[in-house]
């Protein structure tokens, strides 16, 4: 047999359900293995999908899928998943433009039940489902599985609280446990998971079974074997069941033999309407791979590697990160200004905050995976008199738009808000892309916008935007720019002030962030003037009358979304103070924009530098001349 025969056998979970145990022990070998060599080759999230194969297997051979609904939490550990419901042979276009997505979607797969991407919406969405089929008079169940990082956020909270009143609906939620999110774990609900698996109770517990049954060896080895299931039994009163669950667990995440079982018994009390169920599975993320189970961080997200050697260090160093620019200016202004605190909702590697967590552990707070909390809290730390830098994504930042509004805009506290991933973010596609940071913050009172063109700006920028009154928002893009060097200083950048970088004639280019520089190349063709305009809010009124009485026709550009977006606030300025100019604003456009490499997607949307020509060339052709000869790469046909 060769061997991937096995999993070569698997169209479907309807498969699954026809193999012994034995077969699906060894298709769990092959499946890990198929996750393996298709993430070396594509990038994407590997430590957390080799830890749920013998979950996944378990889930599809117990439940009726796609009937029975399974909501994966997060869904970056998918991948099992995706291969066993038809998706196999669409691995290699994982996160590829036209490809298969990372994620859970909806217009993928009907397995994929409820798109997911953010953090902690499972349990609310399978609720949803489970109290949609108690009406609609279908015996239909509902699964969702969450991780232990997931259940710190509120709103998983909120799911649950609502749960465990409503007795009668099929649901069961999964506690998938690898004591991991993407950072390392935090907070009490991390520290009470241990307990239960580790508290003097159960261990009591244990050591007395041992005395009992350790002068009747099958009966010992019965007990072992049960353990797992049995530590839910002995630990009193667990969170979960004072939400109204009937709690299950912890048992081996990686052991078919506890797994399918229990999850068998599960299944017949949801069909009997028992109340809502929770099981707590213990898993390793990495599992099955040595390198990615030493180090599970590292191997989160890689991108392209050999298996059989790992992670390398490349012979050429890479060119500094946005986000490492802003974590180097971190930890340099912490040590100028005592007063400064770093914030992250569980994303310290991502945000780029290990160095500053070593160095300043008293002054930097993980605060889980709990956006809405953490701008509170930077809220109350300003109320003080402290100085707090909230490092978050921008698709985060949406998660806690009220408590932007209400407890930092509303007050005017001096909050600054390092945006990383604004714009296109490449391979997680829609459900990551920063696009509307600018549009979401611009109407908010007192709350300015920064958006530097480089890594040198983004440094002076950070230290401008530190030195405010009032909340500022620094929106910088994923991995590098075009090498400007950062200099050594803290010296900011003037207040709401851009700057002329070229001049021309007839029409003009305001360029708001990275894309000043191929903006600059279009203008050289164009004989345009650039203008980097450096603050989406507030804008710099003096220079733009400028610009706009000088000029015939002007011209926006931002990674951003148009509507609402720095072109907007452009088109509004030119209103209010009654100047007419023709305006052609150049952005991204009002639909979601799927994965792919961030390159070929800004090429798509005309946003590249020969995009940002033609598009101009369209606009206004008795200005510039008729567009040459161009070559159209990446253009939709």
């Amino acid at each position: 047999m060769a061997s991937t025969s096995l999993l070569e056998s698997i169209n479907d979970p309807a498969d699954l359900r026809r193999r012994t145990r034995a077969e699906l022990k060894h298709l769990a070998d092959e499946l890990r293995e198929c996750v393996l060599q298709n993430v070396a080759r594509t990038g994407g999230h590997l430590s957390s999908n080799l830890g749920t194969v013998e979950l996944t297997i378990a889930l599809h051979t117990v439940f009726n899928t796609p009937y029975d609904r399974l909501v994966w939490d997060v869904g970056h550990q998918t991948y099992p998943h995706k291969i066993l419901t038809g998706r196999r042979a669409r691995m290699p276009t994982l996160r590829q433009l036209g490809g298969m997505s990372g994620f859970p979607r909806r217009d993928e797969s009907e397995y994929d039940t409820f798109g997911t991407a953010h953090s902690s919406t499972s349990i609310s969405a399978a609720l949803g489902m489970a109290l949609a089929a108690r009406q609609k008079g279908e015996d239909r169940k509902a699964v969702a599985i969450i991780g232990d990082g997931a259940l710190t956020a509120g709103m998983a909270f909120e799911a649950l609280n609502n749960a465990g009143v409503e007795r009668d609906a099929r649901l069961l939620v999964v506690l998938n446990d690898n004591d991991m999110s993407i950072s390392p774990p935090v907070g009490a609900l991390n520290r009470y998971l241990a307990q239960l698996m580790s508290g003097r109770f159960y261990t009591a517990a244990r050591q007395v079974g041992k005395s009992v049954l350790g002068g009747v060896p099958p009966l010992l080895e019965l007990a072992k074997r049960l353990e797992q299931q049995a530590k839910g039994m002995v630990v009193p009163a667990t969170l979960f069941e004072t939400f109204g669950f009937n709690y299950i667990g912890p048992i081996d995440g990686h052991d078919l033999d506890s797994l399918i079982p229990t999850l068998e018994n599960i299944r017949e009390r949801m069909a009997q309407r028992e109340g809502p169920q929770f099981l707590h599975v213990v898993t390793r993320k990495g599992q099955g791979y040595k390198l990615a189970e030493a180090d599970p961080v590292a191997y989160h997200g890689p991108g392209k590697f050999d298996p059989a050697v790992g992670l390398v260090t490349p012979a050429t160093p890479p060119r500094q990160t946005f986000t490492q620019v802003f974590g180097q200016w971190l930890c340099d202004m912490a040590e100028h200004d005592t007063r400064l605190v770093g914030i992250t909702p569980a994303m310290r590697e991502g945000s780029g905050l290990v160095e500053f967590a070593r160095r300043f552990p008293q002054r930097y707070h993980d605060v889980g995976i709990a956006e809405q909390h953490a701008v509170t809290f930077a809220a109350g730390l300003a109320c003080e008199g402290l100085k707090p830098v909230v490092a978050i994504y921008s698709t985060f930042l949406q998660r806690a738009y009220d408590q932007l509004i209400h407890d930092v805009a509303i007050q005017n506290l001096p909050v600054v808000f390092a945006l990383d991933r604004a714009g296109i973010v490449g391979a997680d596609g829609a459900t990551h892309a920063g696009n509307y940071d600018i549009a979401y913050l611009r109407c908010i009172p007192n709350v300015s916008i920064a958006c530097p063109a480089d890594e040198r700006e983004c440094r002076q920028l950070l230290s401008t935007a530190f030195e405010q009154e009032h909340p500022v928002a620094v929106r910088y893009p994923r991995g590098a720019g075009v090498g400007a060097q950062p200099l050594a200083g803290l010296d900011g950048l003037p207040f709401g002030k851009g700057e002329l970088r070229r001049q021309g004639t007839r029409v003009a280019i305001l360029a708001f962030g990275t894309l000043l520089y191929p903006a600059l190349q279009a203008a050289e063709r164009l004989d345009a003037t650039v203008v980097n305009m450096r603050w989406a809010k507030p804008l710099d009124a003096e220079l733009l009358a400028r610009v706009a009485a000088t000029h015939e026709a002007l011209v926006t550009v931002e990674e951003g979304a148009v509507m609402g977006g720095a072109g907007s606030a452009v088109g509004e300025a030119l209103a209010a103070a009654g100047t007419a100019r023709p305006l052609l604003q150049l952005g991204l456009p009002d639909r979601f924009i799927e994965h792919g490499d961030p390159a070929r997607l800004l090429a798509l949307e005309d946003l590249d530098a020969g995009g940002i020509e033609r598009a101009i060339r369209r606009r206004f052709e008795a200005l510039v001349g008729a567009a040459p000869e161009l070559h159209a790469v990446g253009k939709r046909a």
